[in-house]
């Protein structure tokens, strides 16, 4: 293994992976298997997500080197253990939290790892869950409690971004208004959380009328189009013209942030979790009104993880999953054969069809 810790391949022991070799350049072709190092297990993907990252990571940013597998929503079973490790076994179900943390940094010394200063990333700046196998650290492995599928486990990684986007907050708490803008499937998580929290109303925004249709038929009667009614008349209408206590911006279009902010109450906070598609204008008015209600804004990017075992947000999504609090099954609008990978992620690009989870599987 080299000593930044990447895992050697076996050339002779081929896979078949979604390479990307340059922007918009994707290949579904063999390339070695990944052979893992002392600490490290390979993972055999049962699931892979499609995040609304990966989409511009693919066909307009780029990733940090080429060739990578994308990919970083992803649960499988063990293949094989590297020297070390032997508290699994292969078969054993495990979710894997993509970011690989330096450990010597002032926060990862404080156990922050998604603010630790020299990361690495499975699917963006190391190959990632787009393949038949990935291989990770040990301790970046959780092991899938019984009662929730591979498919769920690979939705641990939003479900625990979604969750930690409302504890940035200071959670959502019981007889609280939610406004989450962006019906996504992460926003689409947001709204289960709030829900789950306890939130007297979790009122839901979006520009698609198939994603607020979706909504609906998710179990949120109160998911509009905000082209046709205005958020912040339609809130006031709900809450005596109050606003939200949490305003979610999930989106990332600018209009959707500007929306959030506008739609806080008094003493209300905003979350920043979308990834931010164009730069944001803020009328003068508009923080002038954020100045005088003295709302919080929180930004978010990521989750919690403990390596100790400790409570977290990735532990947290599992245990709500098992206990059915979570049911994010109703969310995969697709489930996609590695082979047929590309169009599908081009289709995604071009807007062409309805989707929201969408699951690769090898």
């Amino acid at each position: 293994m080299p000593p930044d810790g990447t895992p050697t391949a076996d050339a002779s022991a081929a896979m078949r992976a979604l390479v990307l070799h340059g922007v918009g350049d994707l290949r579904i072709e063999p390339i070695g298997r990944p052979r893992p190092g002392p600490g490290q297990v390979r993972v055999r993907i049962g699931f892979c997500g499609v995040c609304g990252s990966d989409i511009p990571r693919i066909f307009v940013k780029g990733t940090y080197r080429f060739p990578t597998v994308c990919g970083h929503e992803m649960a499988g079973t063990v293949d094989f253990c590297g020297e070390g490790v032997d508290d699994l076994k292969p078969g054993d179900p495990v979710a894997v939290f993509p970011l690989l943390w330096c450990g010597r940094c002032a926060a990862c010394e404080r156990g922050a790892y998604v603010q630790c200063h020299d990361y690495d990333y499975l699917g963006s700046r190391r190959d990632g869950g787009f393949a038949e196998c990935v291989v990770a650290p040990r301790r970046n492995l959780i092991r899938v409690p019984e009662g929730v599928s591979i498919e769920e486990a690979a939705m641990t990684e939003p479900a625990a971004v979604a969750l930690h986007a409302l504890k940035r907050a200071g959670s959502c708490a019981p007889g609280e208004t939610a406004a989450i803008f962006g019906l996504g499937p992460i926003g689409l998580m947001v709204a289960q959380w709030a829900r789950a929290m306890g939130a007297s109303r979790v009122v839901l925004f979006d520009v698609a009328p198939a994603k607020v249709e979706f909504a609906r038929r998710l179990g949120f009667p109160q998911a509009f189009d905000s082209r046709e009614r205005d958020p912040v008349e339609t809130l006031g209408s709900l809450t005596c013209g109050e606003g939200a206590h949490v305003s979610v911006d999930a989106a990332g279009a600018p209009p959707a942030l500007v929306a959030a902010l506008r739609a806080v109450r008094r003493g209300g906070r905003v979350v920043i979790l979308g990834n931010p598609s164009g730069d944001v204008s803020l009328p003068a008015a508009l923080i002038s009104q954020l100045m005088r209600r003295e709302a919080a804004v929180f930004a978010t990017w990521n989750s919690e993880y403990s390596a100790a075992g400790n409570d977290d947000d990735w532990r947290a999504s599992l245990e709500a999953m098992a206990s059915k609090k979570l049911d994010l099954r109703p969310l995969i609008t697709h489930r996609v054969p590695l082979a047929e990978s590309r169009g599908v992620l081009e289709a995604i690009r071009d807007g062409r069809g309805f989707f929201e989870k969408v699951l690769i599987h090898p």
